[in-house]
Parts: structure tokens; C-alpha cells; sequence
């Protein structure tokens, strides 16, 4: 028996799920949830085989919620949306269902589960959680887990993010929260206008800027309202300059 999770914000797509299921016995839905949220601590609890998941979703989307998950079980994405239909197949999913989708099209997927199981094939969570940056919620805020809680951190409210071995550091005025992603990640996804690379451990929300002071031989150190105080390379130097119109 495999455990399933669905997780969609309308009922009745939920129930469609539910109906195909009935055609394969060998699956037990361990739970239903209608949010991001649920999702995440239904997941923690069941650990299950198999989610069916929407993307599109009040509160935080799909793709957000797996970024909470340190081990995304296999994924097959549901969604009304084209774009972000092929944003999961290209992420490396086990498949999507674009709604409305027929018996025969969900059995497809679950006969595609079922022989990547079989060859223990795994999903690769890194190419899926690249894909997630796509989705354009990720251009305004970032989501991050604090224990049992989940917060949504507005872009605009970010100070710097810094490198921390796996993880990167979200800086804020409440404090810092670490997401487990790279430097690079954020450097293609955050707006360049808005967020600039200084040093190869440091991107800096330029708002947050109120000087550039010297520092040892061709570095810098960039003094934010805050107090704080990040690092400026000397390749990073020119960039900043640049963006800042000096």
C-alpha cells in the first residue's frame, strides 16, 4: 500500500484526484489539504510515497512549499496553468496533470510513478527547486521555515542574504532566517536593479545602503541603515558603483 497527500486549494479538484484514485487500489490517501501550509506538515508526518500537488495556491504556491521540504517525496504536479505545467515537467517531476484532465491521462502518470519506483529513480529536488524560481511570486518575497512556522518575507523587507556553508542567510530587520539554496540561485532570481552581488558571500538590497567606506588595499564596506556593515570585493566594487550611479 503507498500513501498519498493531495494537496489543492479546491475541493473539487481534490475530489477529481480522489475519484482516479479508486482505480488503484494499492493507494491510500493519507491526507487532504487545502494550502501550503497543510502541505508541509501533512508531508512531515505521513511521509508519503506521492503527492499530487497544485501549483497555483492561496497563501504560498506549490513550488514554494517544496522549498520548505529538506527530502520532496516524488511529485505529480496538477495545475489549469500551461506555463506552469511545463515549469514542473522541465523540473524534473514525475509528471504534471493539466486540469481538466481524464482517467486515462492520470493513469498515464501513475504508470510513470510506478516504473520510476520500480527502477529507483530519483526526483532531483535541486533541479526542481531551480525550476521554482520561475514561478513569479519568487520576484516578491521569500518563504522560509522557523521551526513549527512558516513566514513570507517580502522582498523589500530583505537587508542582505549571506552564505552560510548550505544555506543562505535572509537578513532582515526581525532577524536572519536560513534557506537552503546558493548565492547563485538568488543572483539570477532577485531583480538586479534592486539586489547586487558585492562579494561572493554578500548580496545587498542597495535601499538599505547609506555609504561606501574604504577598506584594506581595493575593498570596500558598504554601511547599511541598520548598522550593518557587508563587504564590498573589488570586483563587486565597480558593480555597485555602477548601479548607484557614482
Amino acid at each position: 500500500m503507498y500513501n498519498v497527500i493531495i494537496i489543492d486549494d479546491e475541493p473539487l479538484a481534490r475530489s477529481i484526484v480522489k475519484e482516479c484514485l479508486q482505480q488503484h487500489p494499492q493507494f491510500k490517501i493519507a491526507e487532504e489539504c487545502g494550502n501550503g501550509f497543510e502541505g508541509v506538515k501533512a508531508i512531515q508526518q505521513h511521509n508519503p510515497d506521492l503527492i499530487f500537488l497544485d501549483v497555483q495556491m492561496p497563501k504560498i504556491t506549490g513550488f514554494e512549499m517544496l522549498e520548505l521540504l529538506d527530502q520532496p517525496p516524488y511529485i505529480i504536479f496538477t495545475t489549469a496553468f500551461d506555463e506552469y505545467a511545463m515549469q514542473a515537467f522541465e523540473a524534473n517531476a514525475v509528471d504534471y496533470l493539466l486540469k481538466p484532465f481524464s482517467q486515462e491521462r492520470f493513469d498515464k502518470a501513475i504508470n510513470k510513478w510506478m516504473d520510476m519506483k520500480s527502477k529507483s529513480q530519483q526526483q532531483l529536488p535541486q533541479q526542481l527547486l531551480q525550476q521554482a524560481g520561475k514561478h513569479p511570486s519568487h520576484n516578491e518575497r521569500i518563504v522560509v521555515k522557523t521551526g513549527s512556522r512558516i513566514k513570507i518575507i517580502p522582498l523589500h523587507e530583505v537587508h542582505y542574504l549571506e552564505a552560510a556553508d548550505d544555506y543562505v542567510k535572509i537578513v532582515t530587520q526581525e532577524g536572519s532566517f536560513l534557506k537552503k539554496n546558493t548565492m547563485g540561485y538568488y543572483e539570477d532570481l532577485l531583480t538586479p536593479s534592486q539586489f547586487i552581488r558585492t562579494h561572493r558571500s554578500y548580496i545587498i538590497n542597495v535601499q538599505e545602503i547609506t555609504r561606501i567606506d574604504p577598506y584594506e588595499k581595493e575593498n570596500h564596506i558598504a554601511i547599511l541603515r541598520s548598522g550593518a556593515k557587508v563587504p564590498v570585493s573589488r570586483t563587486g566594487y565597480p558593480k555597485l558603483k555602477a548601479l548607484l550611479g557614482l
